[in-house]
């Protein structure tokens, strides 16, 4: 069993497999206090007046207590990250990278942005970390790309997964947790989907293009696409046509 879990940790993808051992140890060296949420929640004055800078990271791998609410959210992040990783973004460890970093400025950005709102910045005030939001971002933009698979909840029903995260922030009402938290990685998720997928389809121009300083951080592997043998792919030599 051991050796299982072992391979199948190895067999994660590195951004996949980085973000997944950062939030357990996260987690847990606070639930064991060893680290305290003090020091990692989202806290604006802290960041701007102390240059506390490290909490606009931190904030996203702290996911509160480790009862059934972080098995799932755990399961979330090992399951979608991972697919999209190994799918979706198959051989662009970069561009997978630089979603993330997107949907975590979009909701910092929102965060920071509520707070500032009359009448509602009393319920942003509230949201301090943005783990949650960040897993929920990548189920929504999984369901996007891939929004006619066939999905089982529970065993109690079955739909397709175009309406997974509709499915997911119900259950979260329903078992009493904050649907803000939901609806802001719904908000981040379809930001990135619209910008990366539709935009680019509407005008030919992609503005979520990866910069090449991140690309220049990740060594991504080629992808190899065979190719038959006597298939061309550009016009033959103009030797070869003489002879023929």
């Amino acid at each position: 069993m051991a050796q299982a879990v072992e391979e199948w940790y190895k067999q994660m993808p590195i951004i996949t497999r980085s973000y997944l051992t950062a939030a357990i140890v996260t987690t847990i060296g606070c639930s064991l206090e060893i680290i305290s949420p003090y020091n990692l929640y989202l806290n604006p004055r802290l960041v701007v007046k102390h240059y506390q800078f490290w909490r606009l990271v931190t904030n996203f791998l702290y996911f509160r207590k480790m009862d059934l609410d972080f098995l799932f959210h755990m399961f979330f992040l090992a399951r979608y990250c991972k697919l999209l990783e190994e799918n979706s973004f198959r051989g662009r460890t970069a561009d997978f990278f630089y979603m993330l970093l997107f949907g975590a400025t979009v909701l910092t950005g929102i965060v920071l942005i509520g707070g500032m709102i009359p009448y509602v910045s009393e319920s942003f005030a509230k949201i301090i970390f943005l783990s949650n939001s960040l897993t929920f971002m990548m189920v929504y933009v999984w369901s996007k790309q891939n929004p006619f698979i066939h999905m089982s909840f529970l065993g109690l029903f079955t739909f397709t997964a175009a309406y997974l995260p509709w499915v997911l922030l119900g259950f979260s009402v329903l078992v009493g947790a904050s649907a803000w938290v939901d609806l802001l990685g719904m908000i981040a998720g379809h930001a990135y989907y619209f910008l990366e997928d539709v935009y680019p389809r509407m005008t030919g121009r992609r503005p979520l293009r990866t910069p090449s300083f991140i690309k220049s951080l990740f060594a991504d592997e080629d992808v190899v696409v065979a190719r038959p043998a006597n298939v061309r792919f550009a016009p033959p030599p103009a030797e070869e046509v003489r002879q023929d």
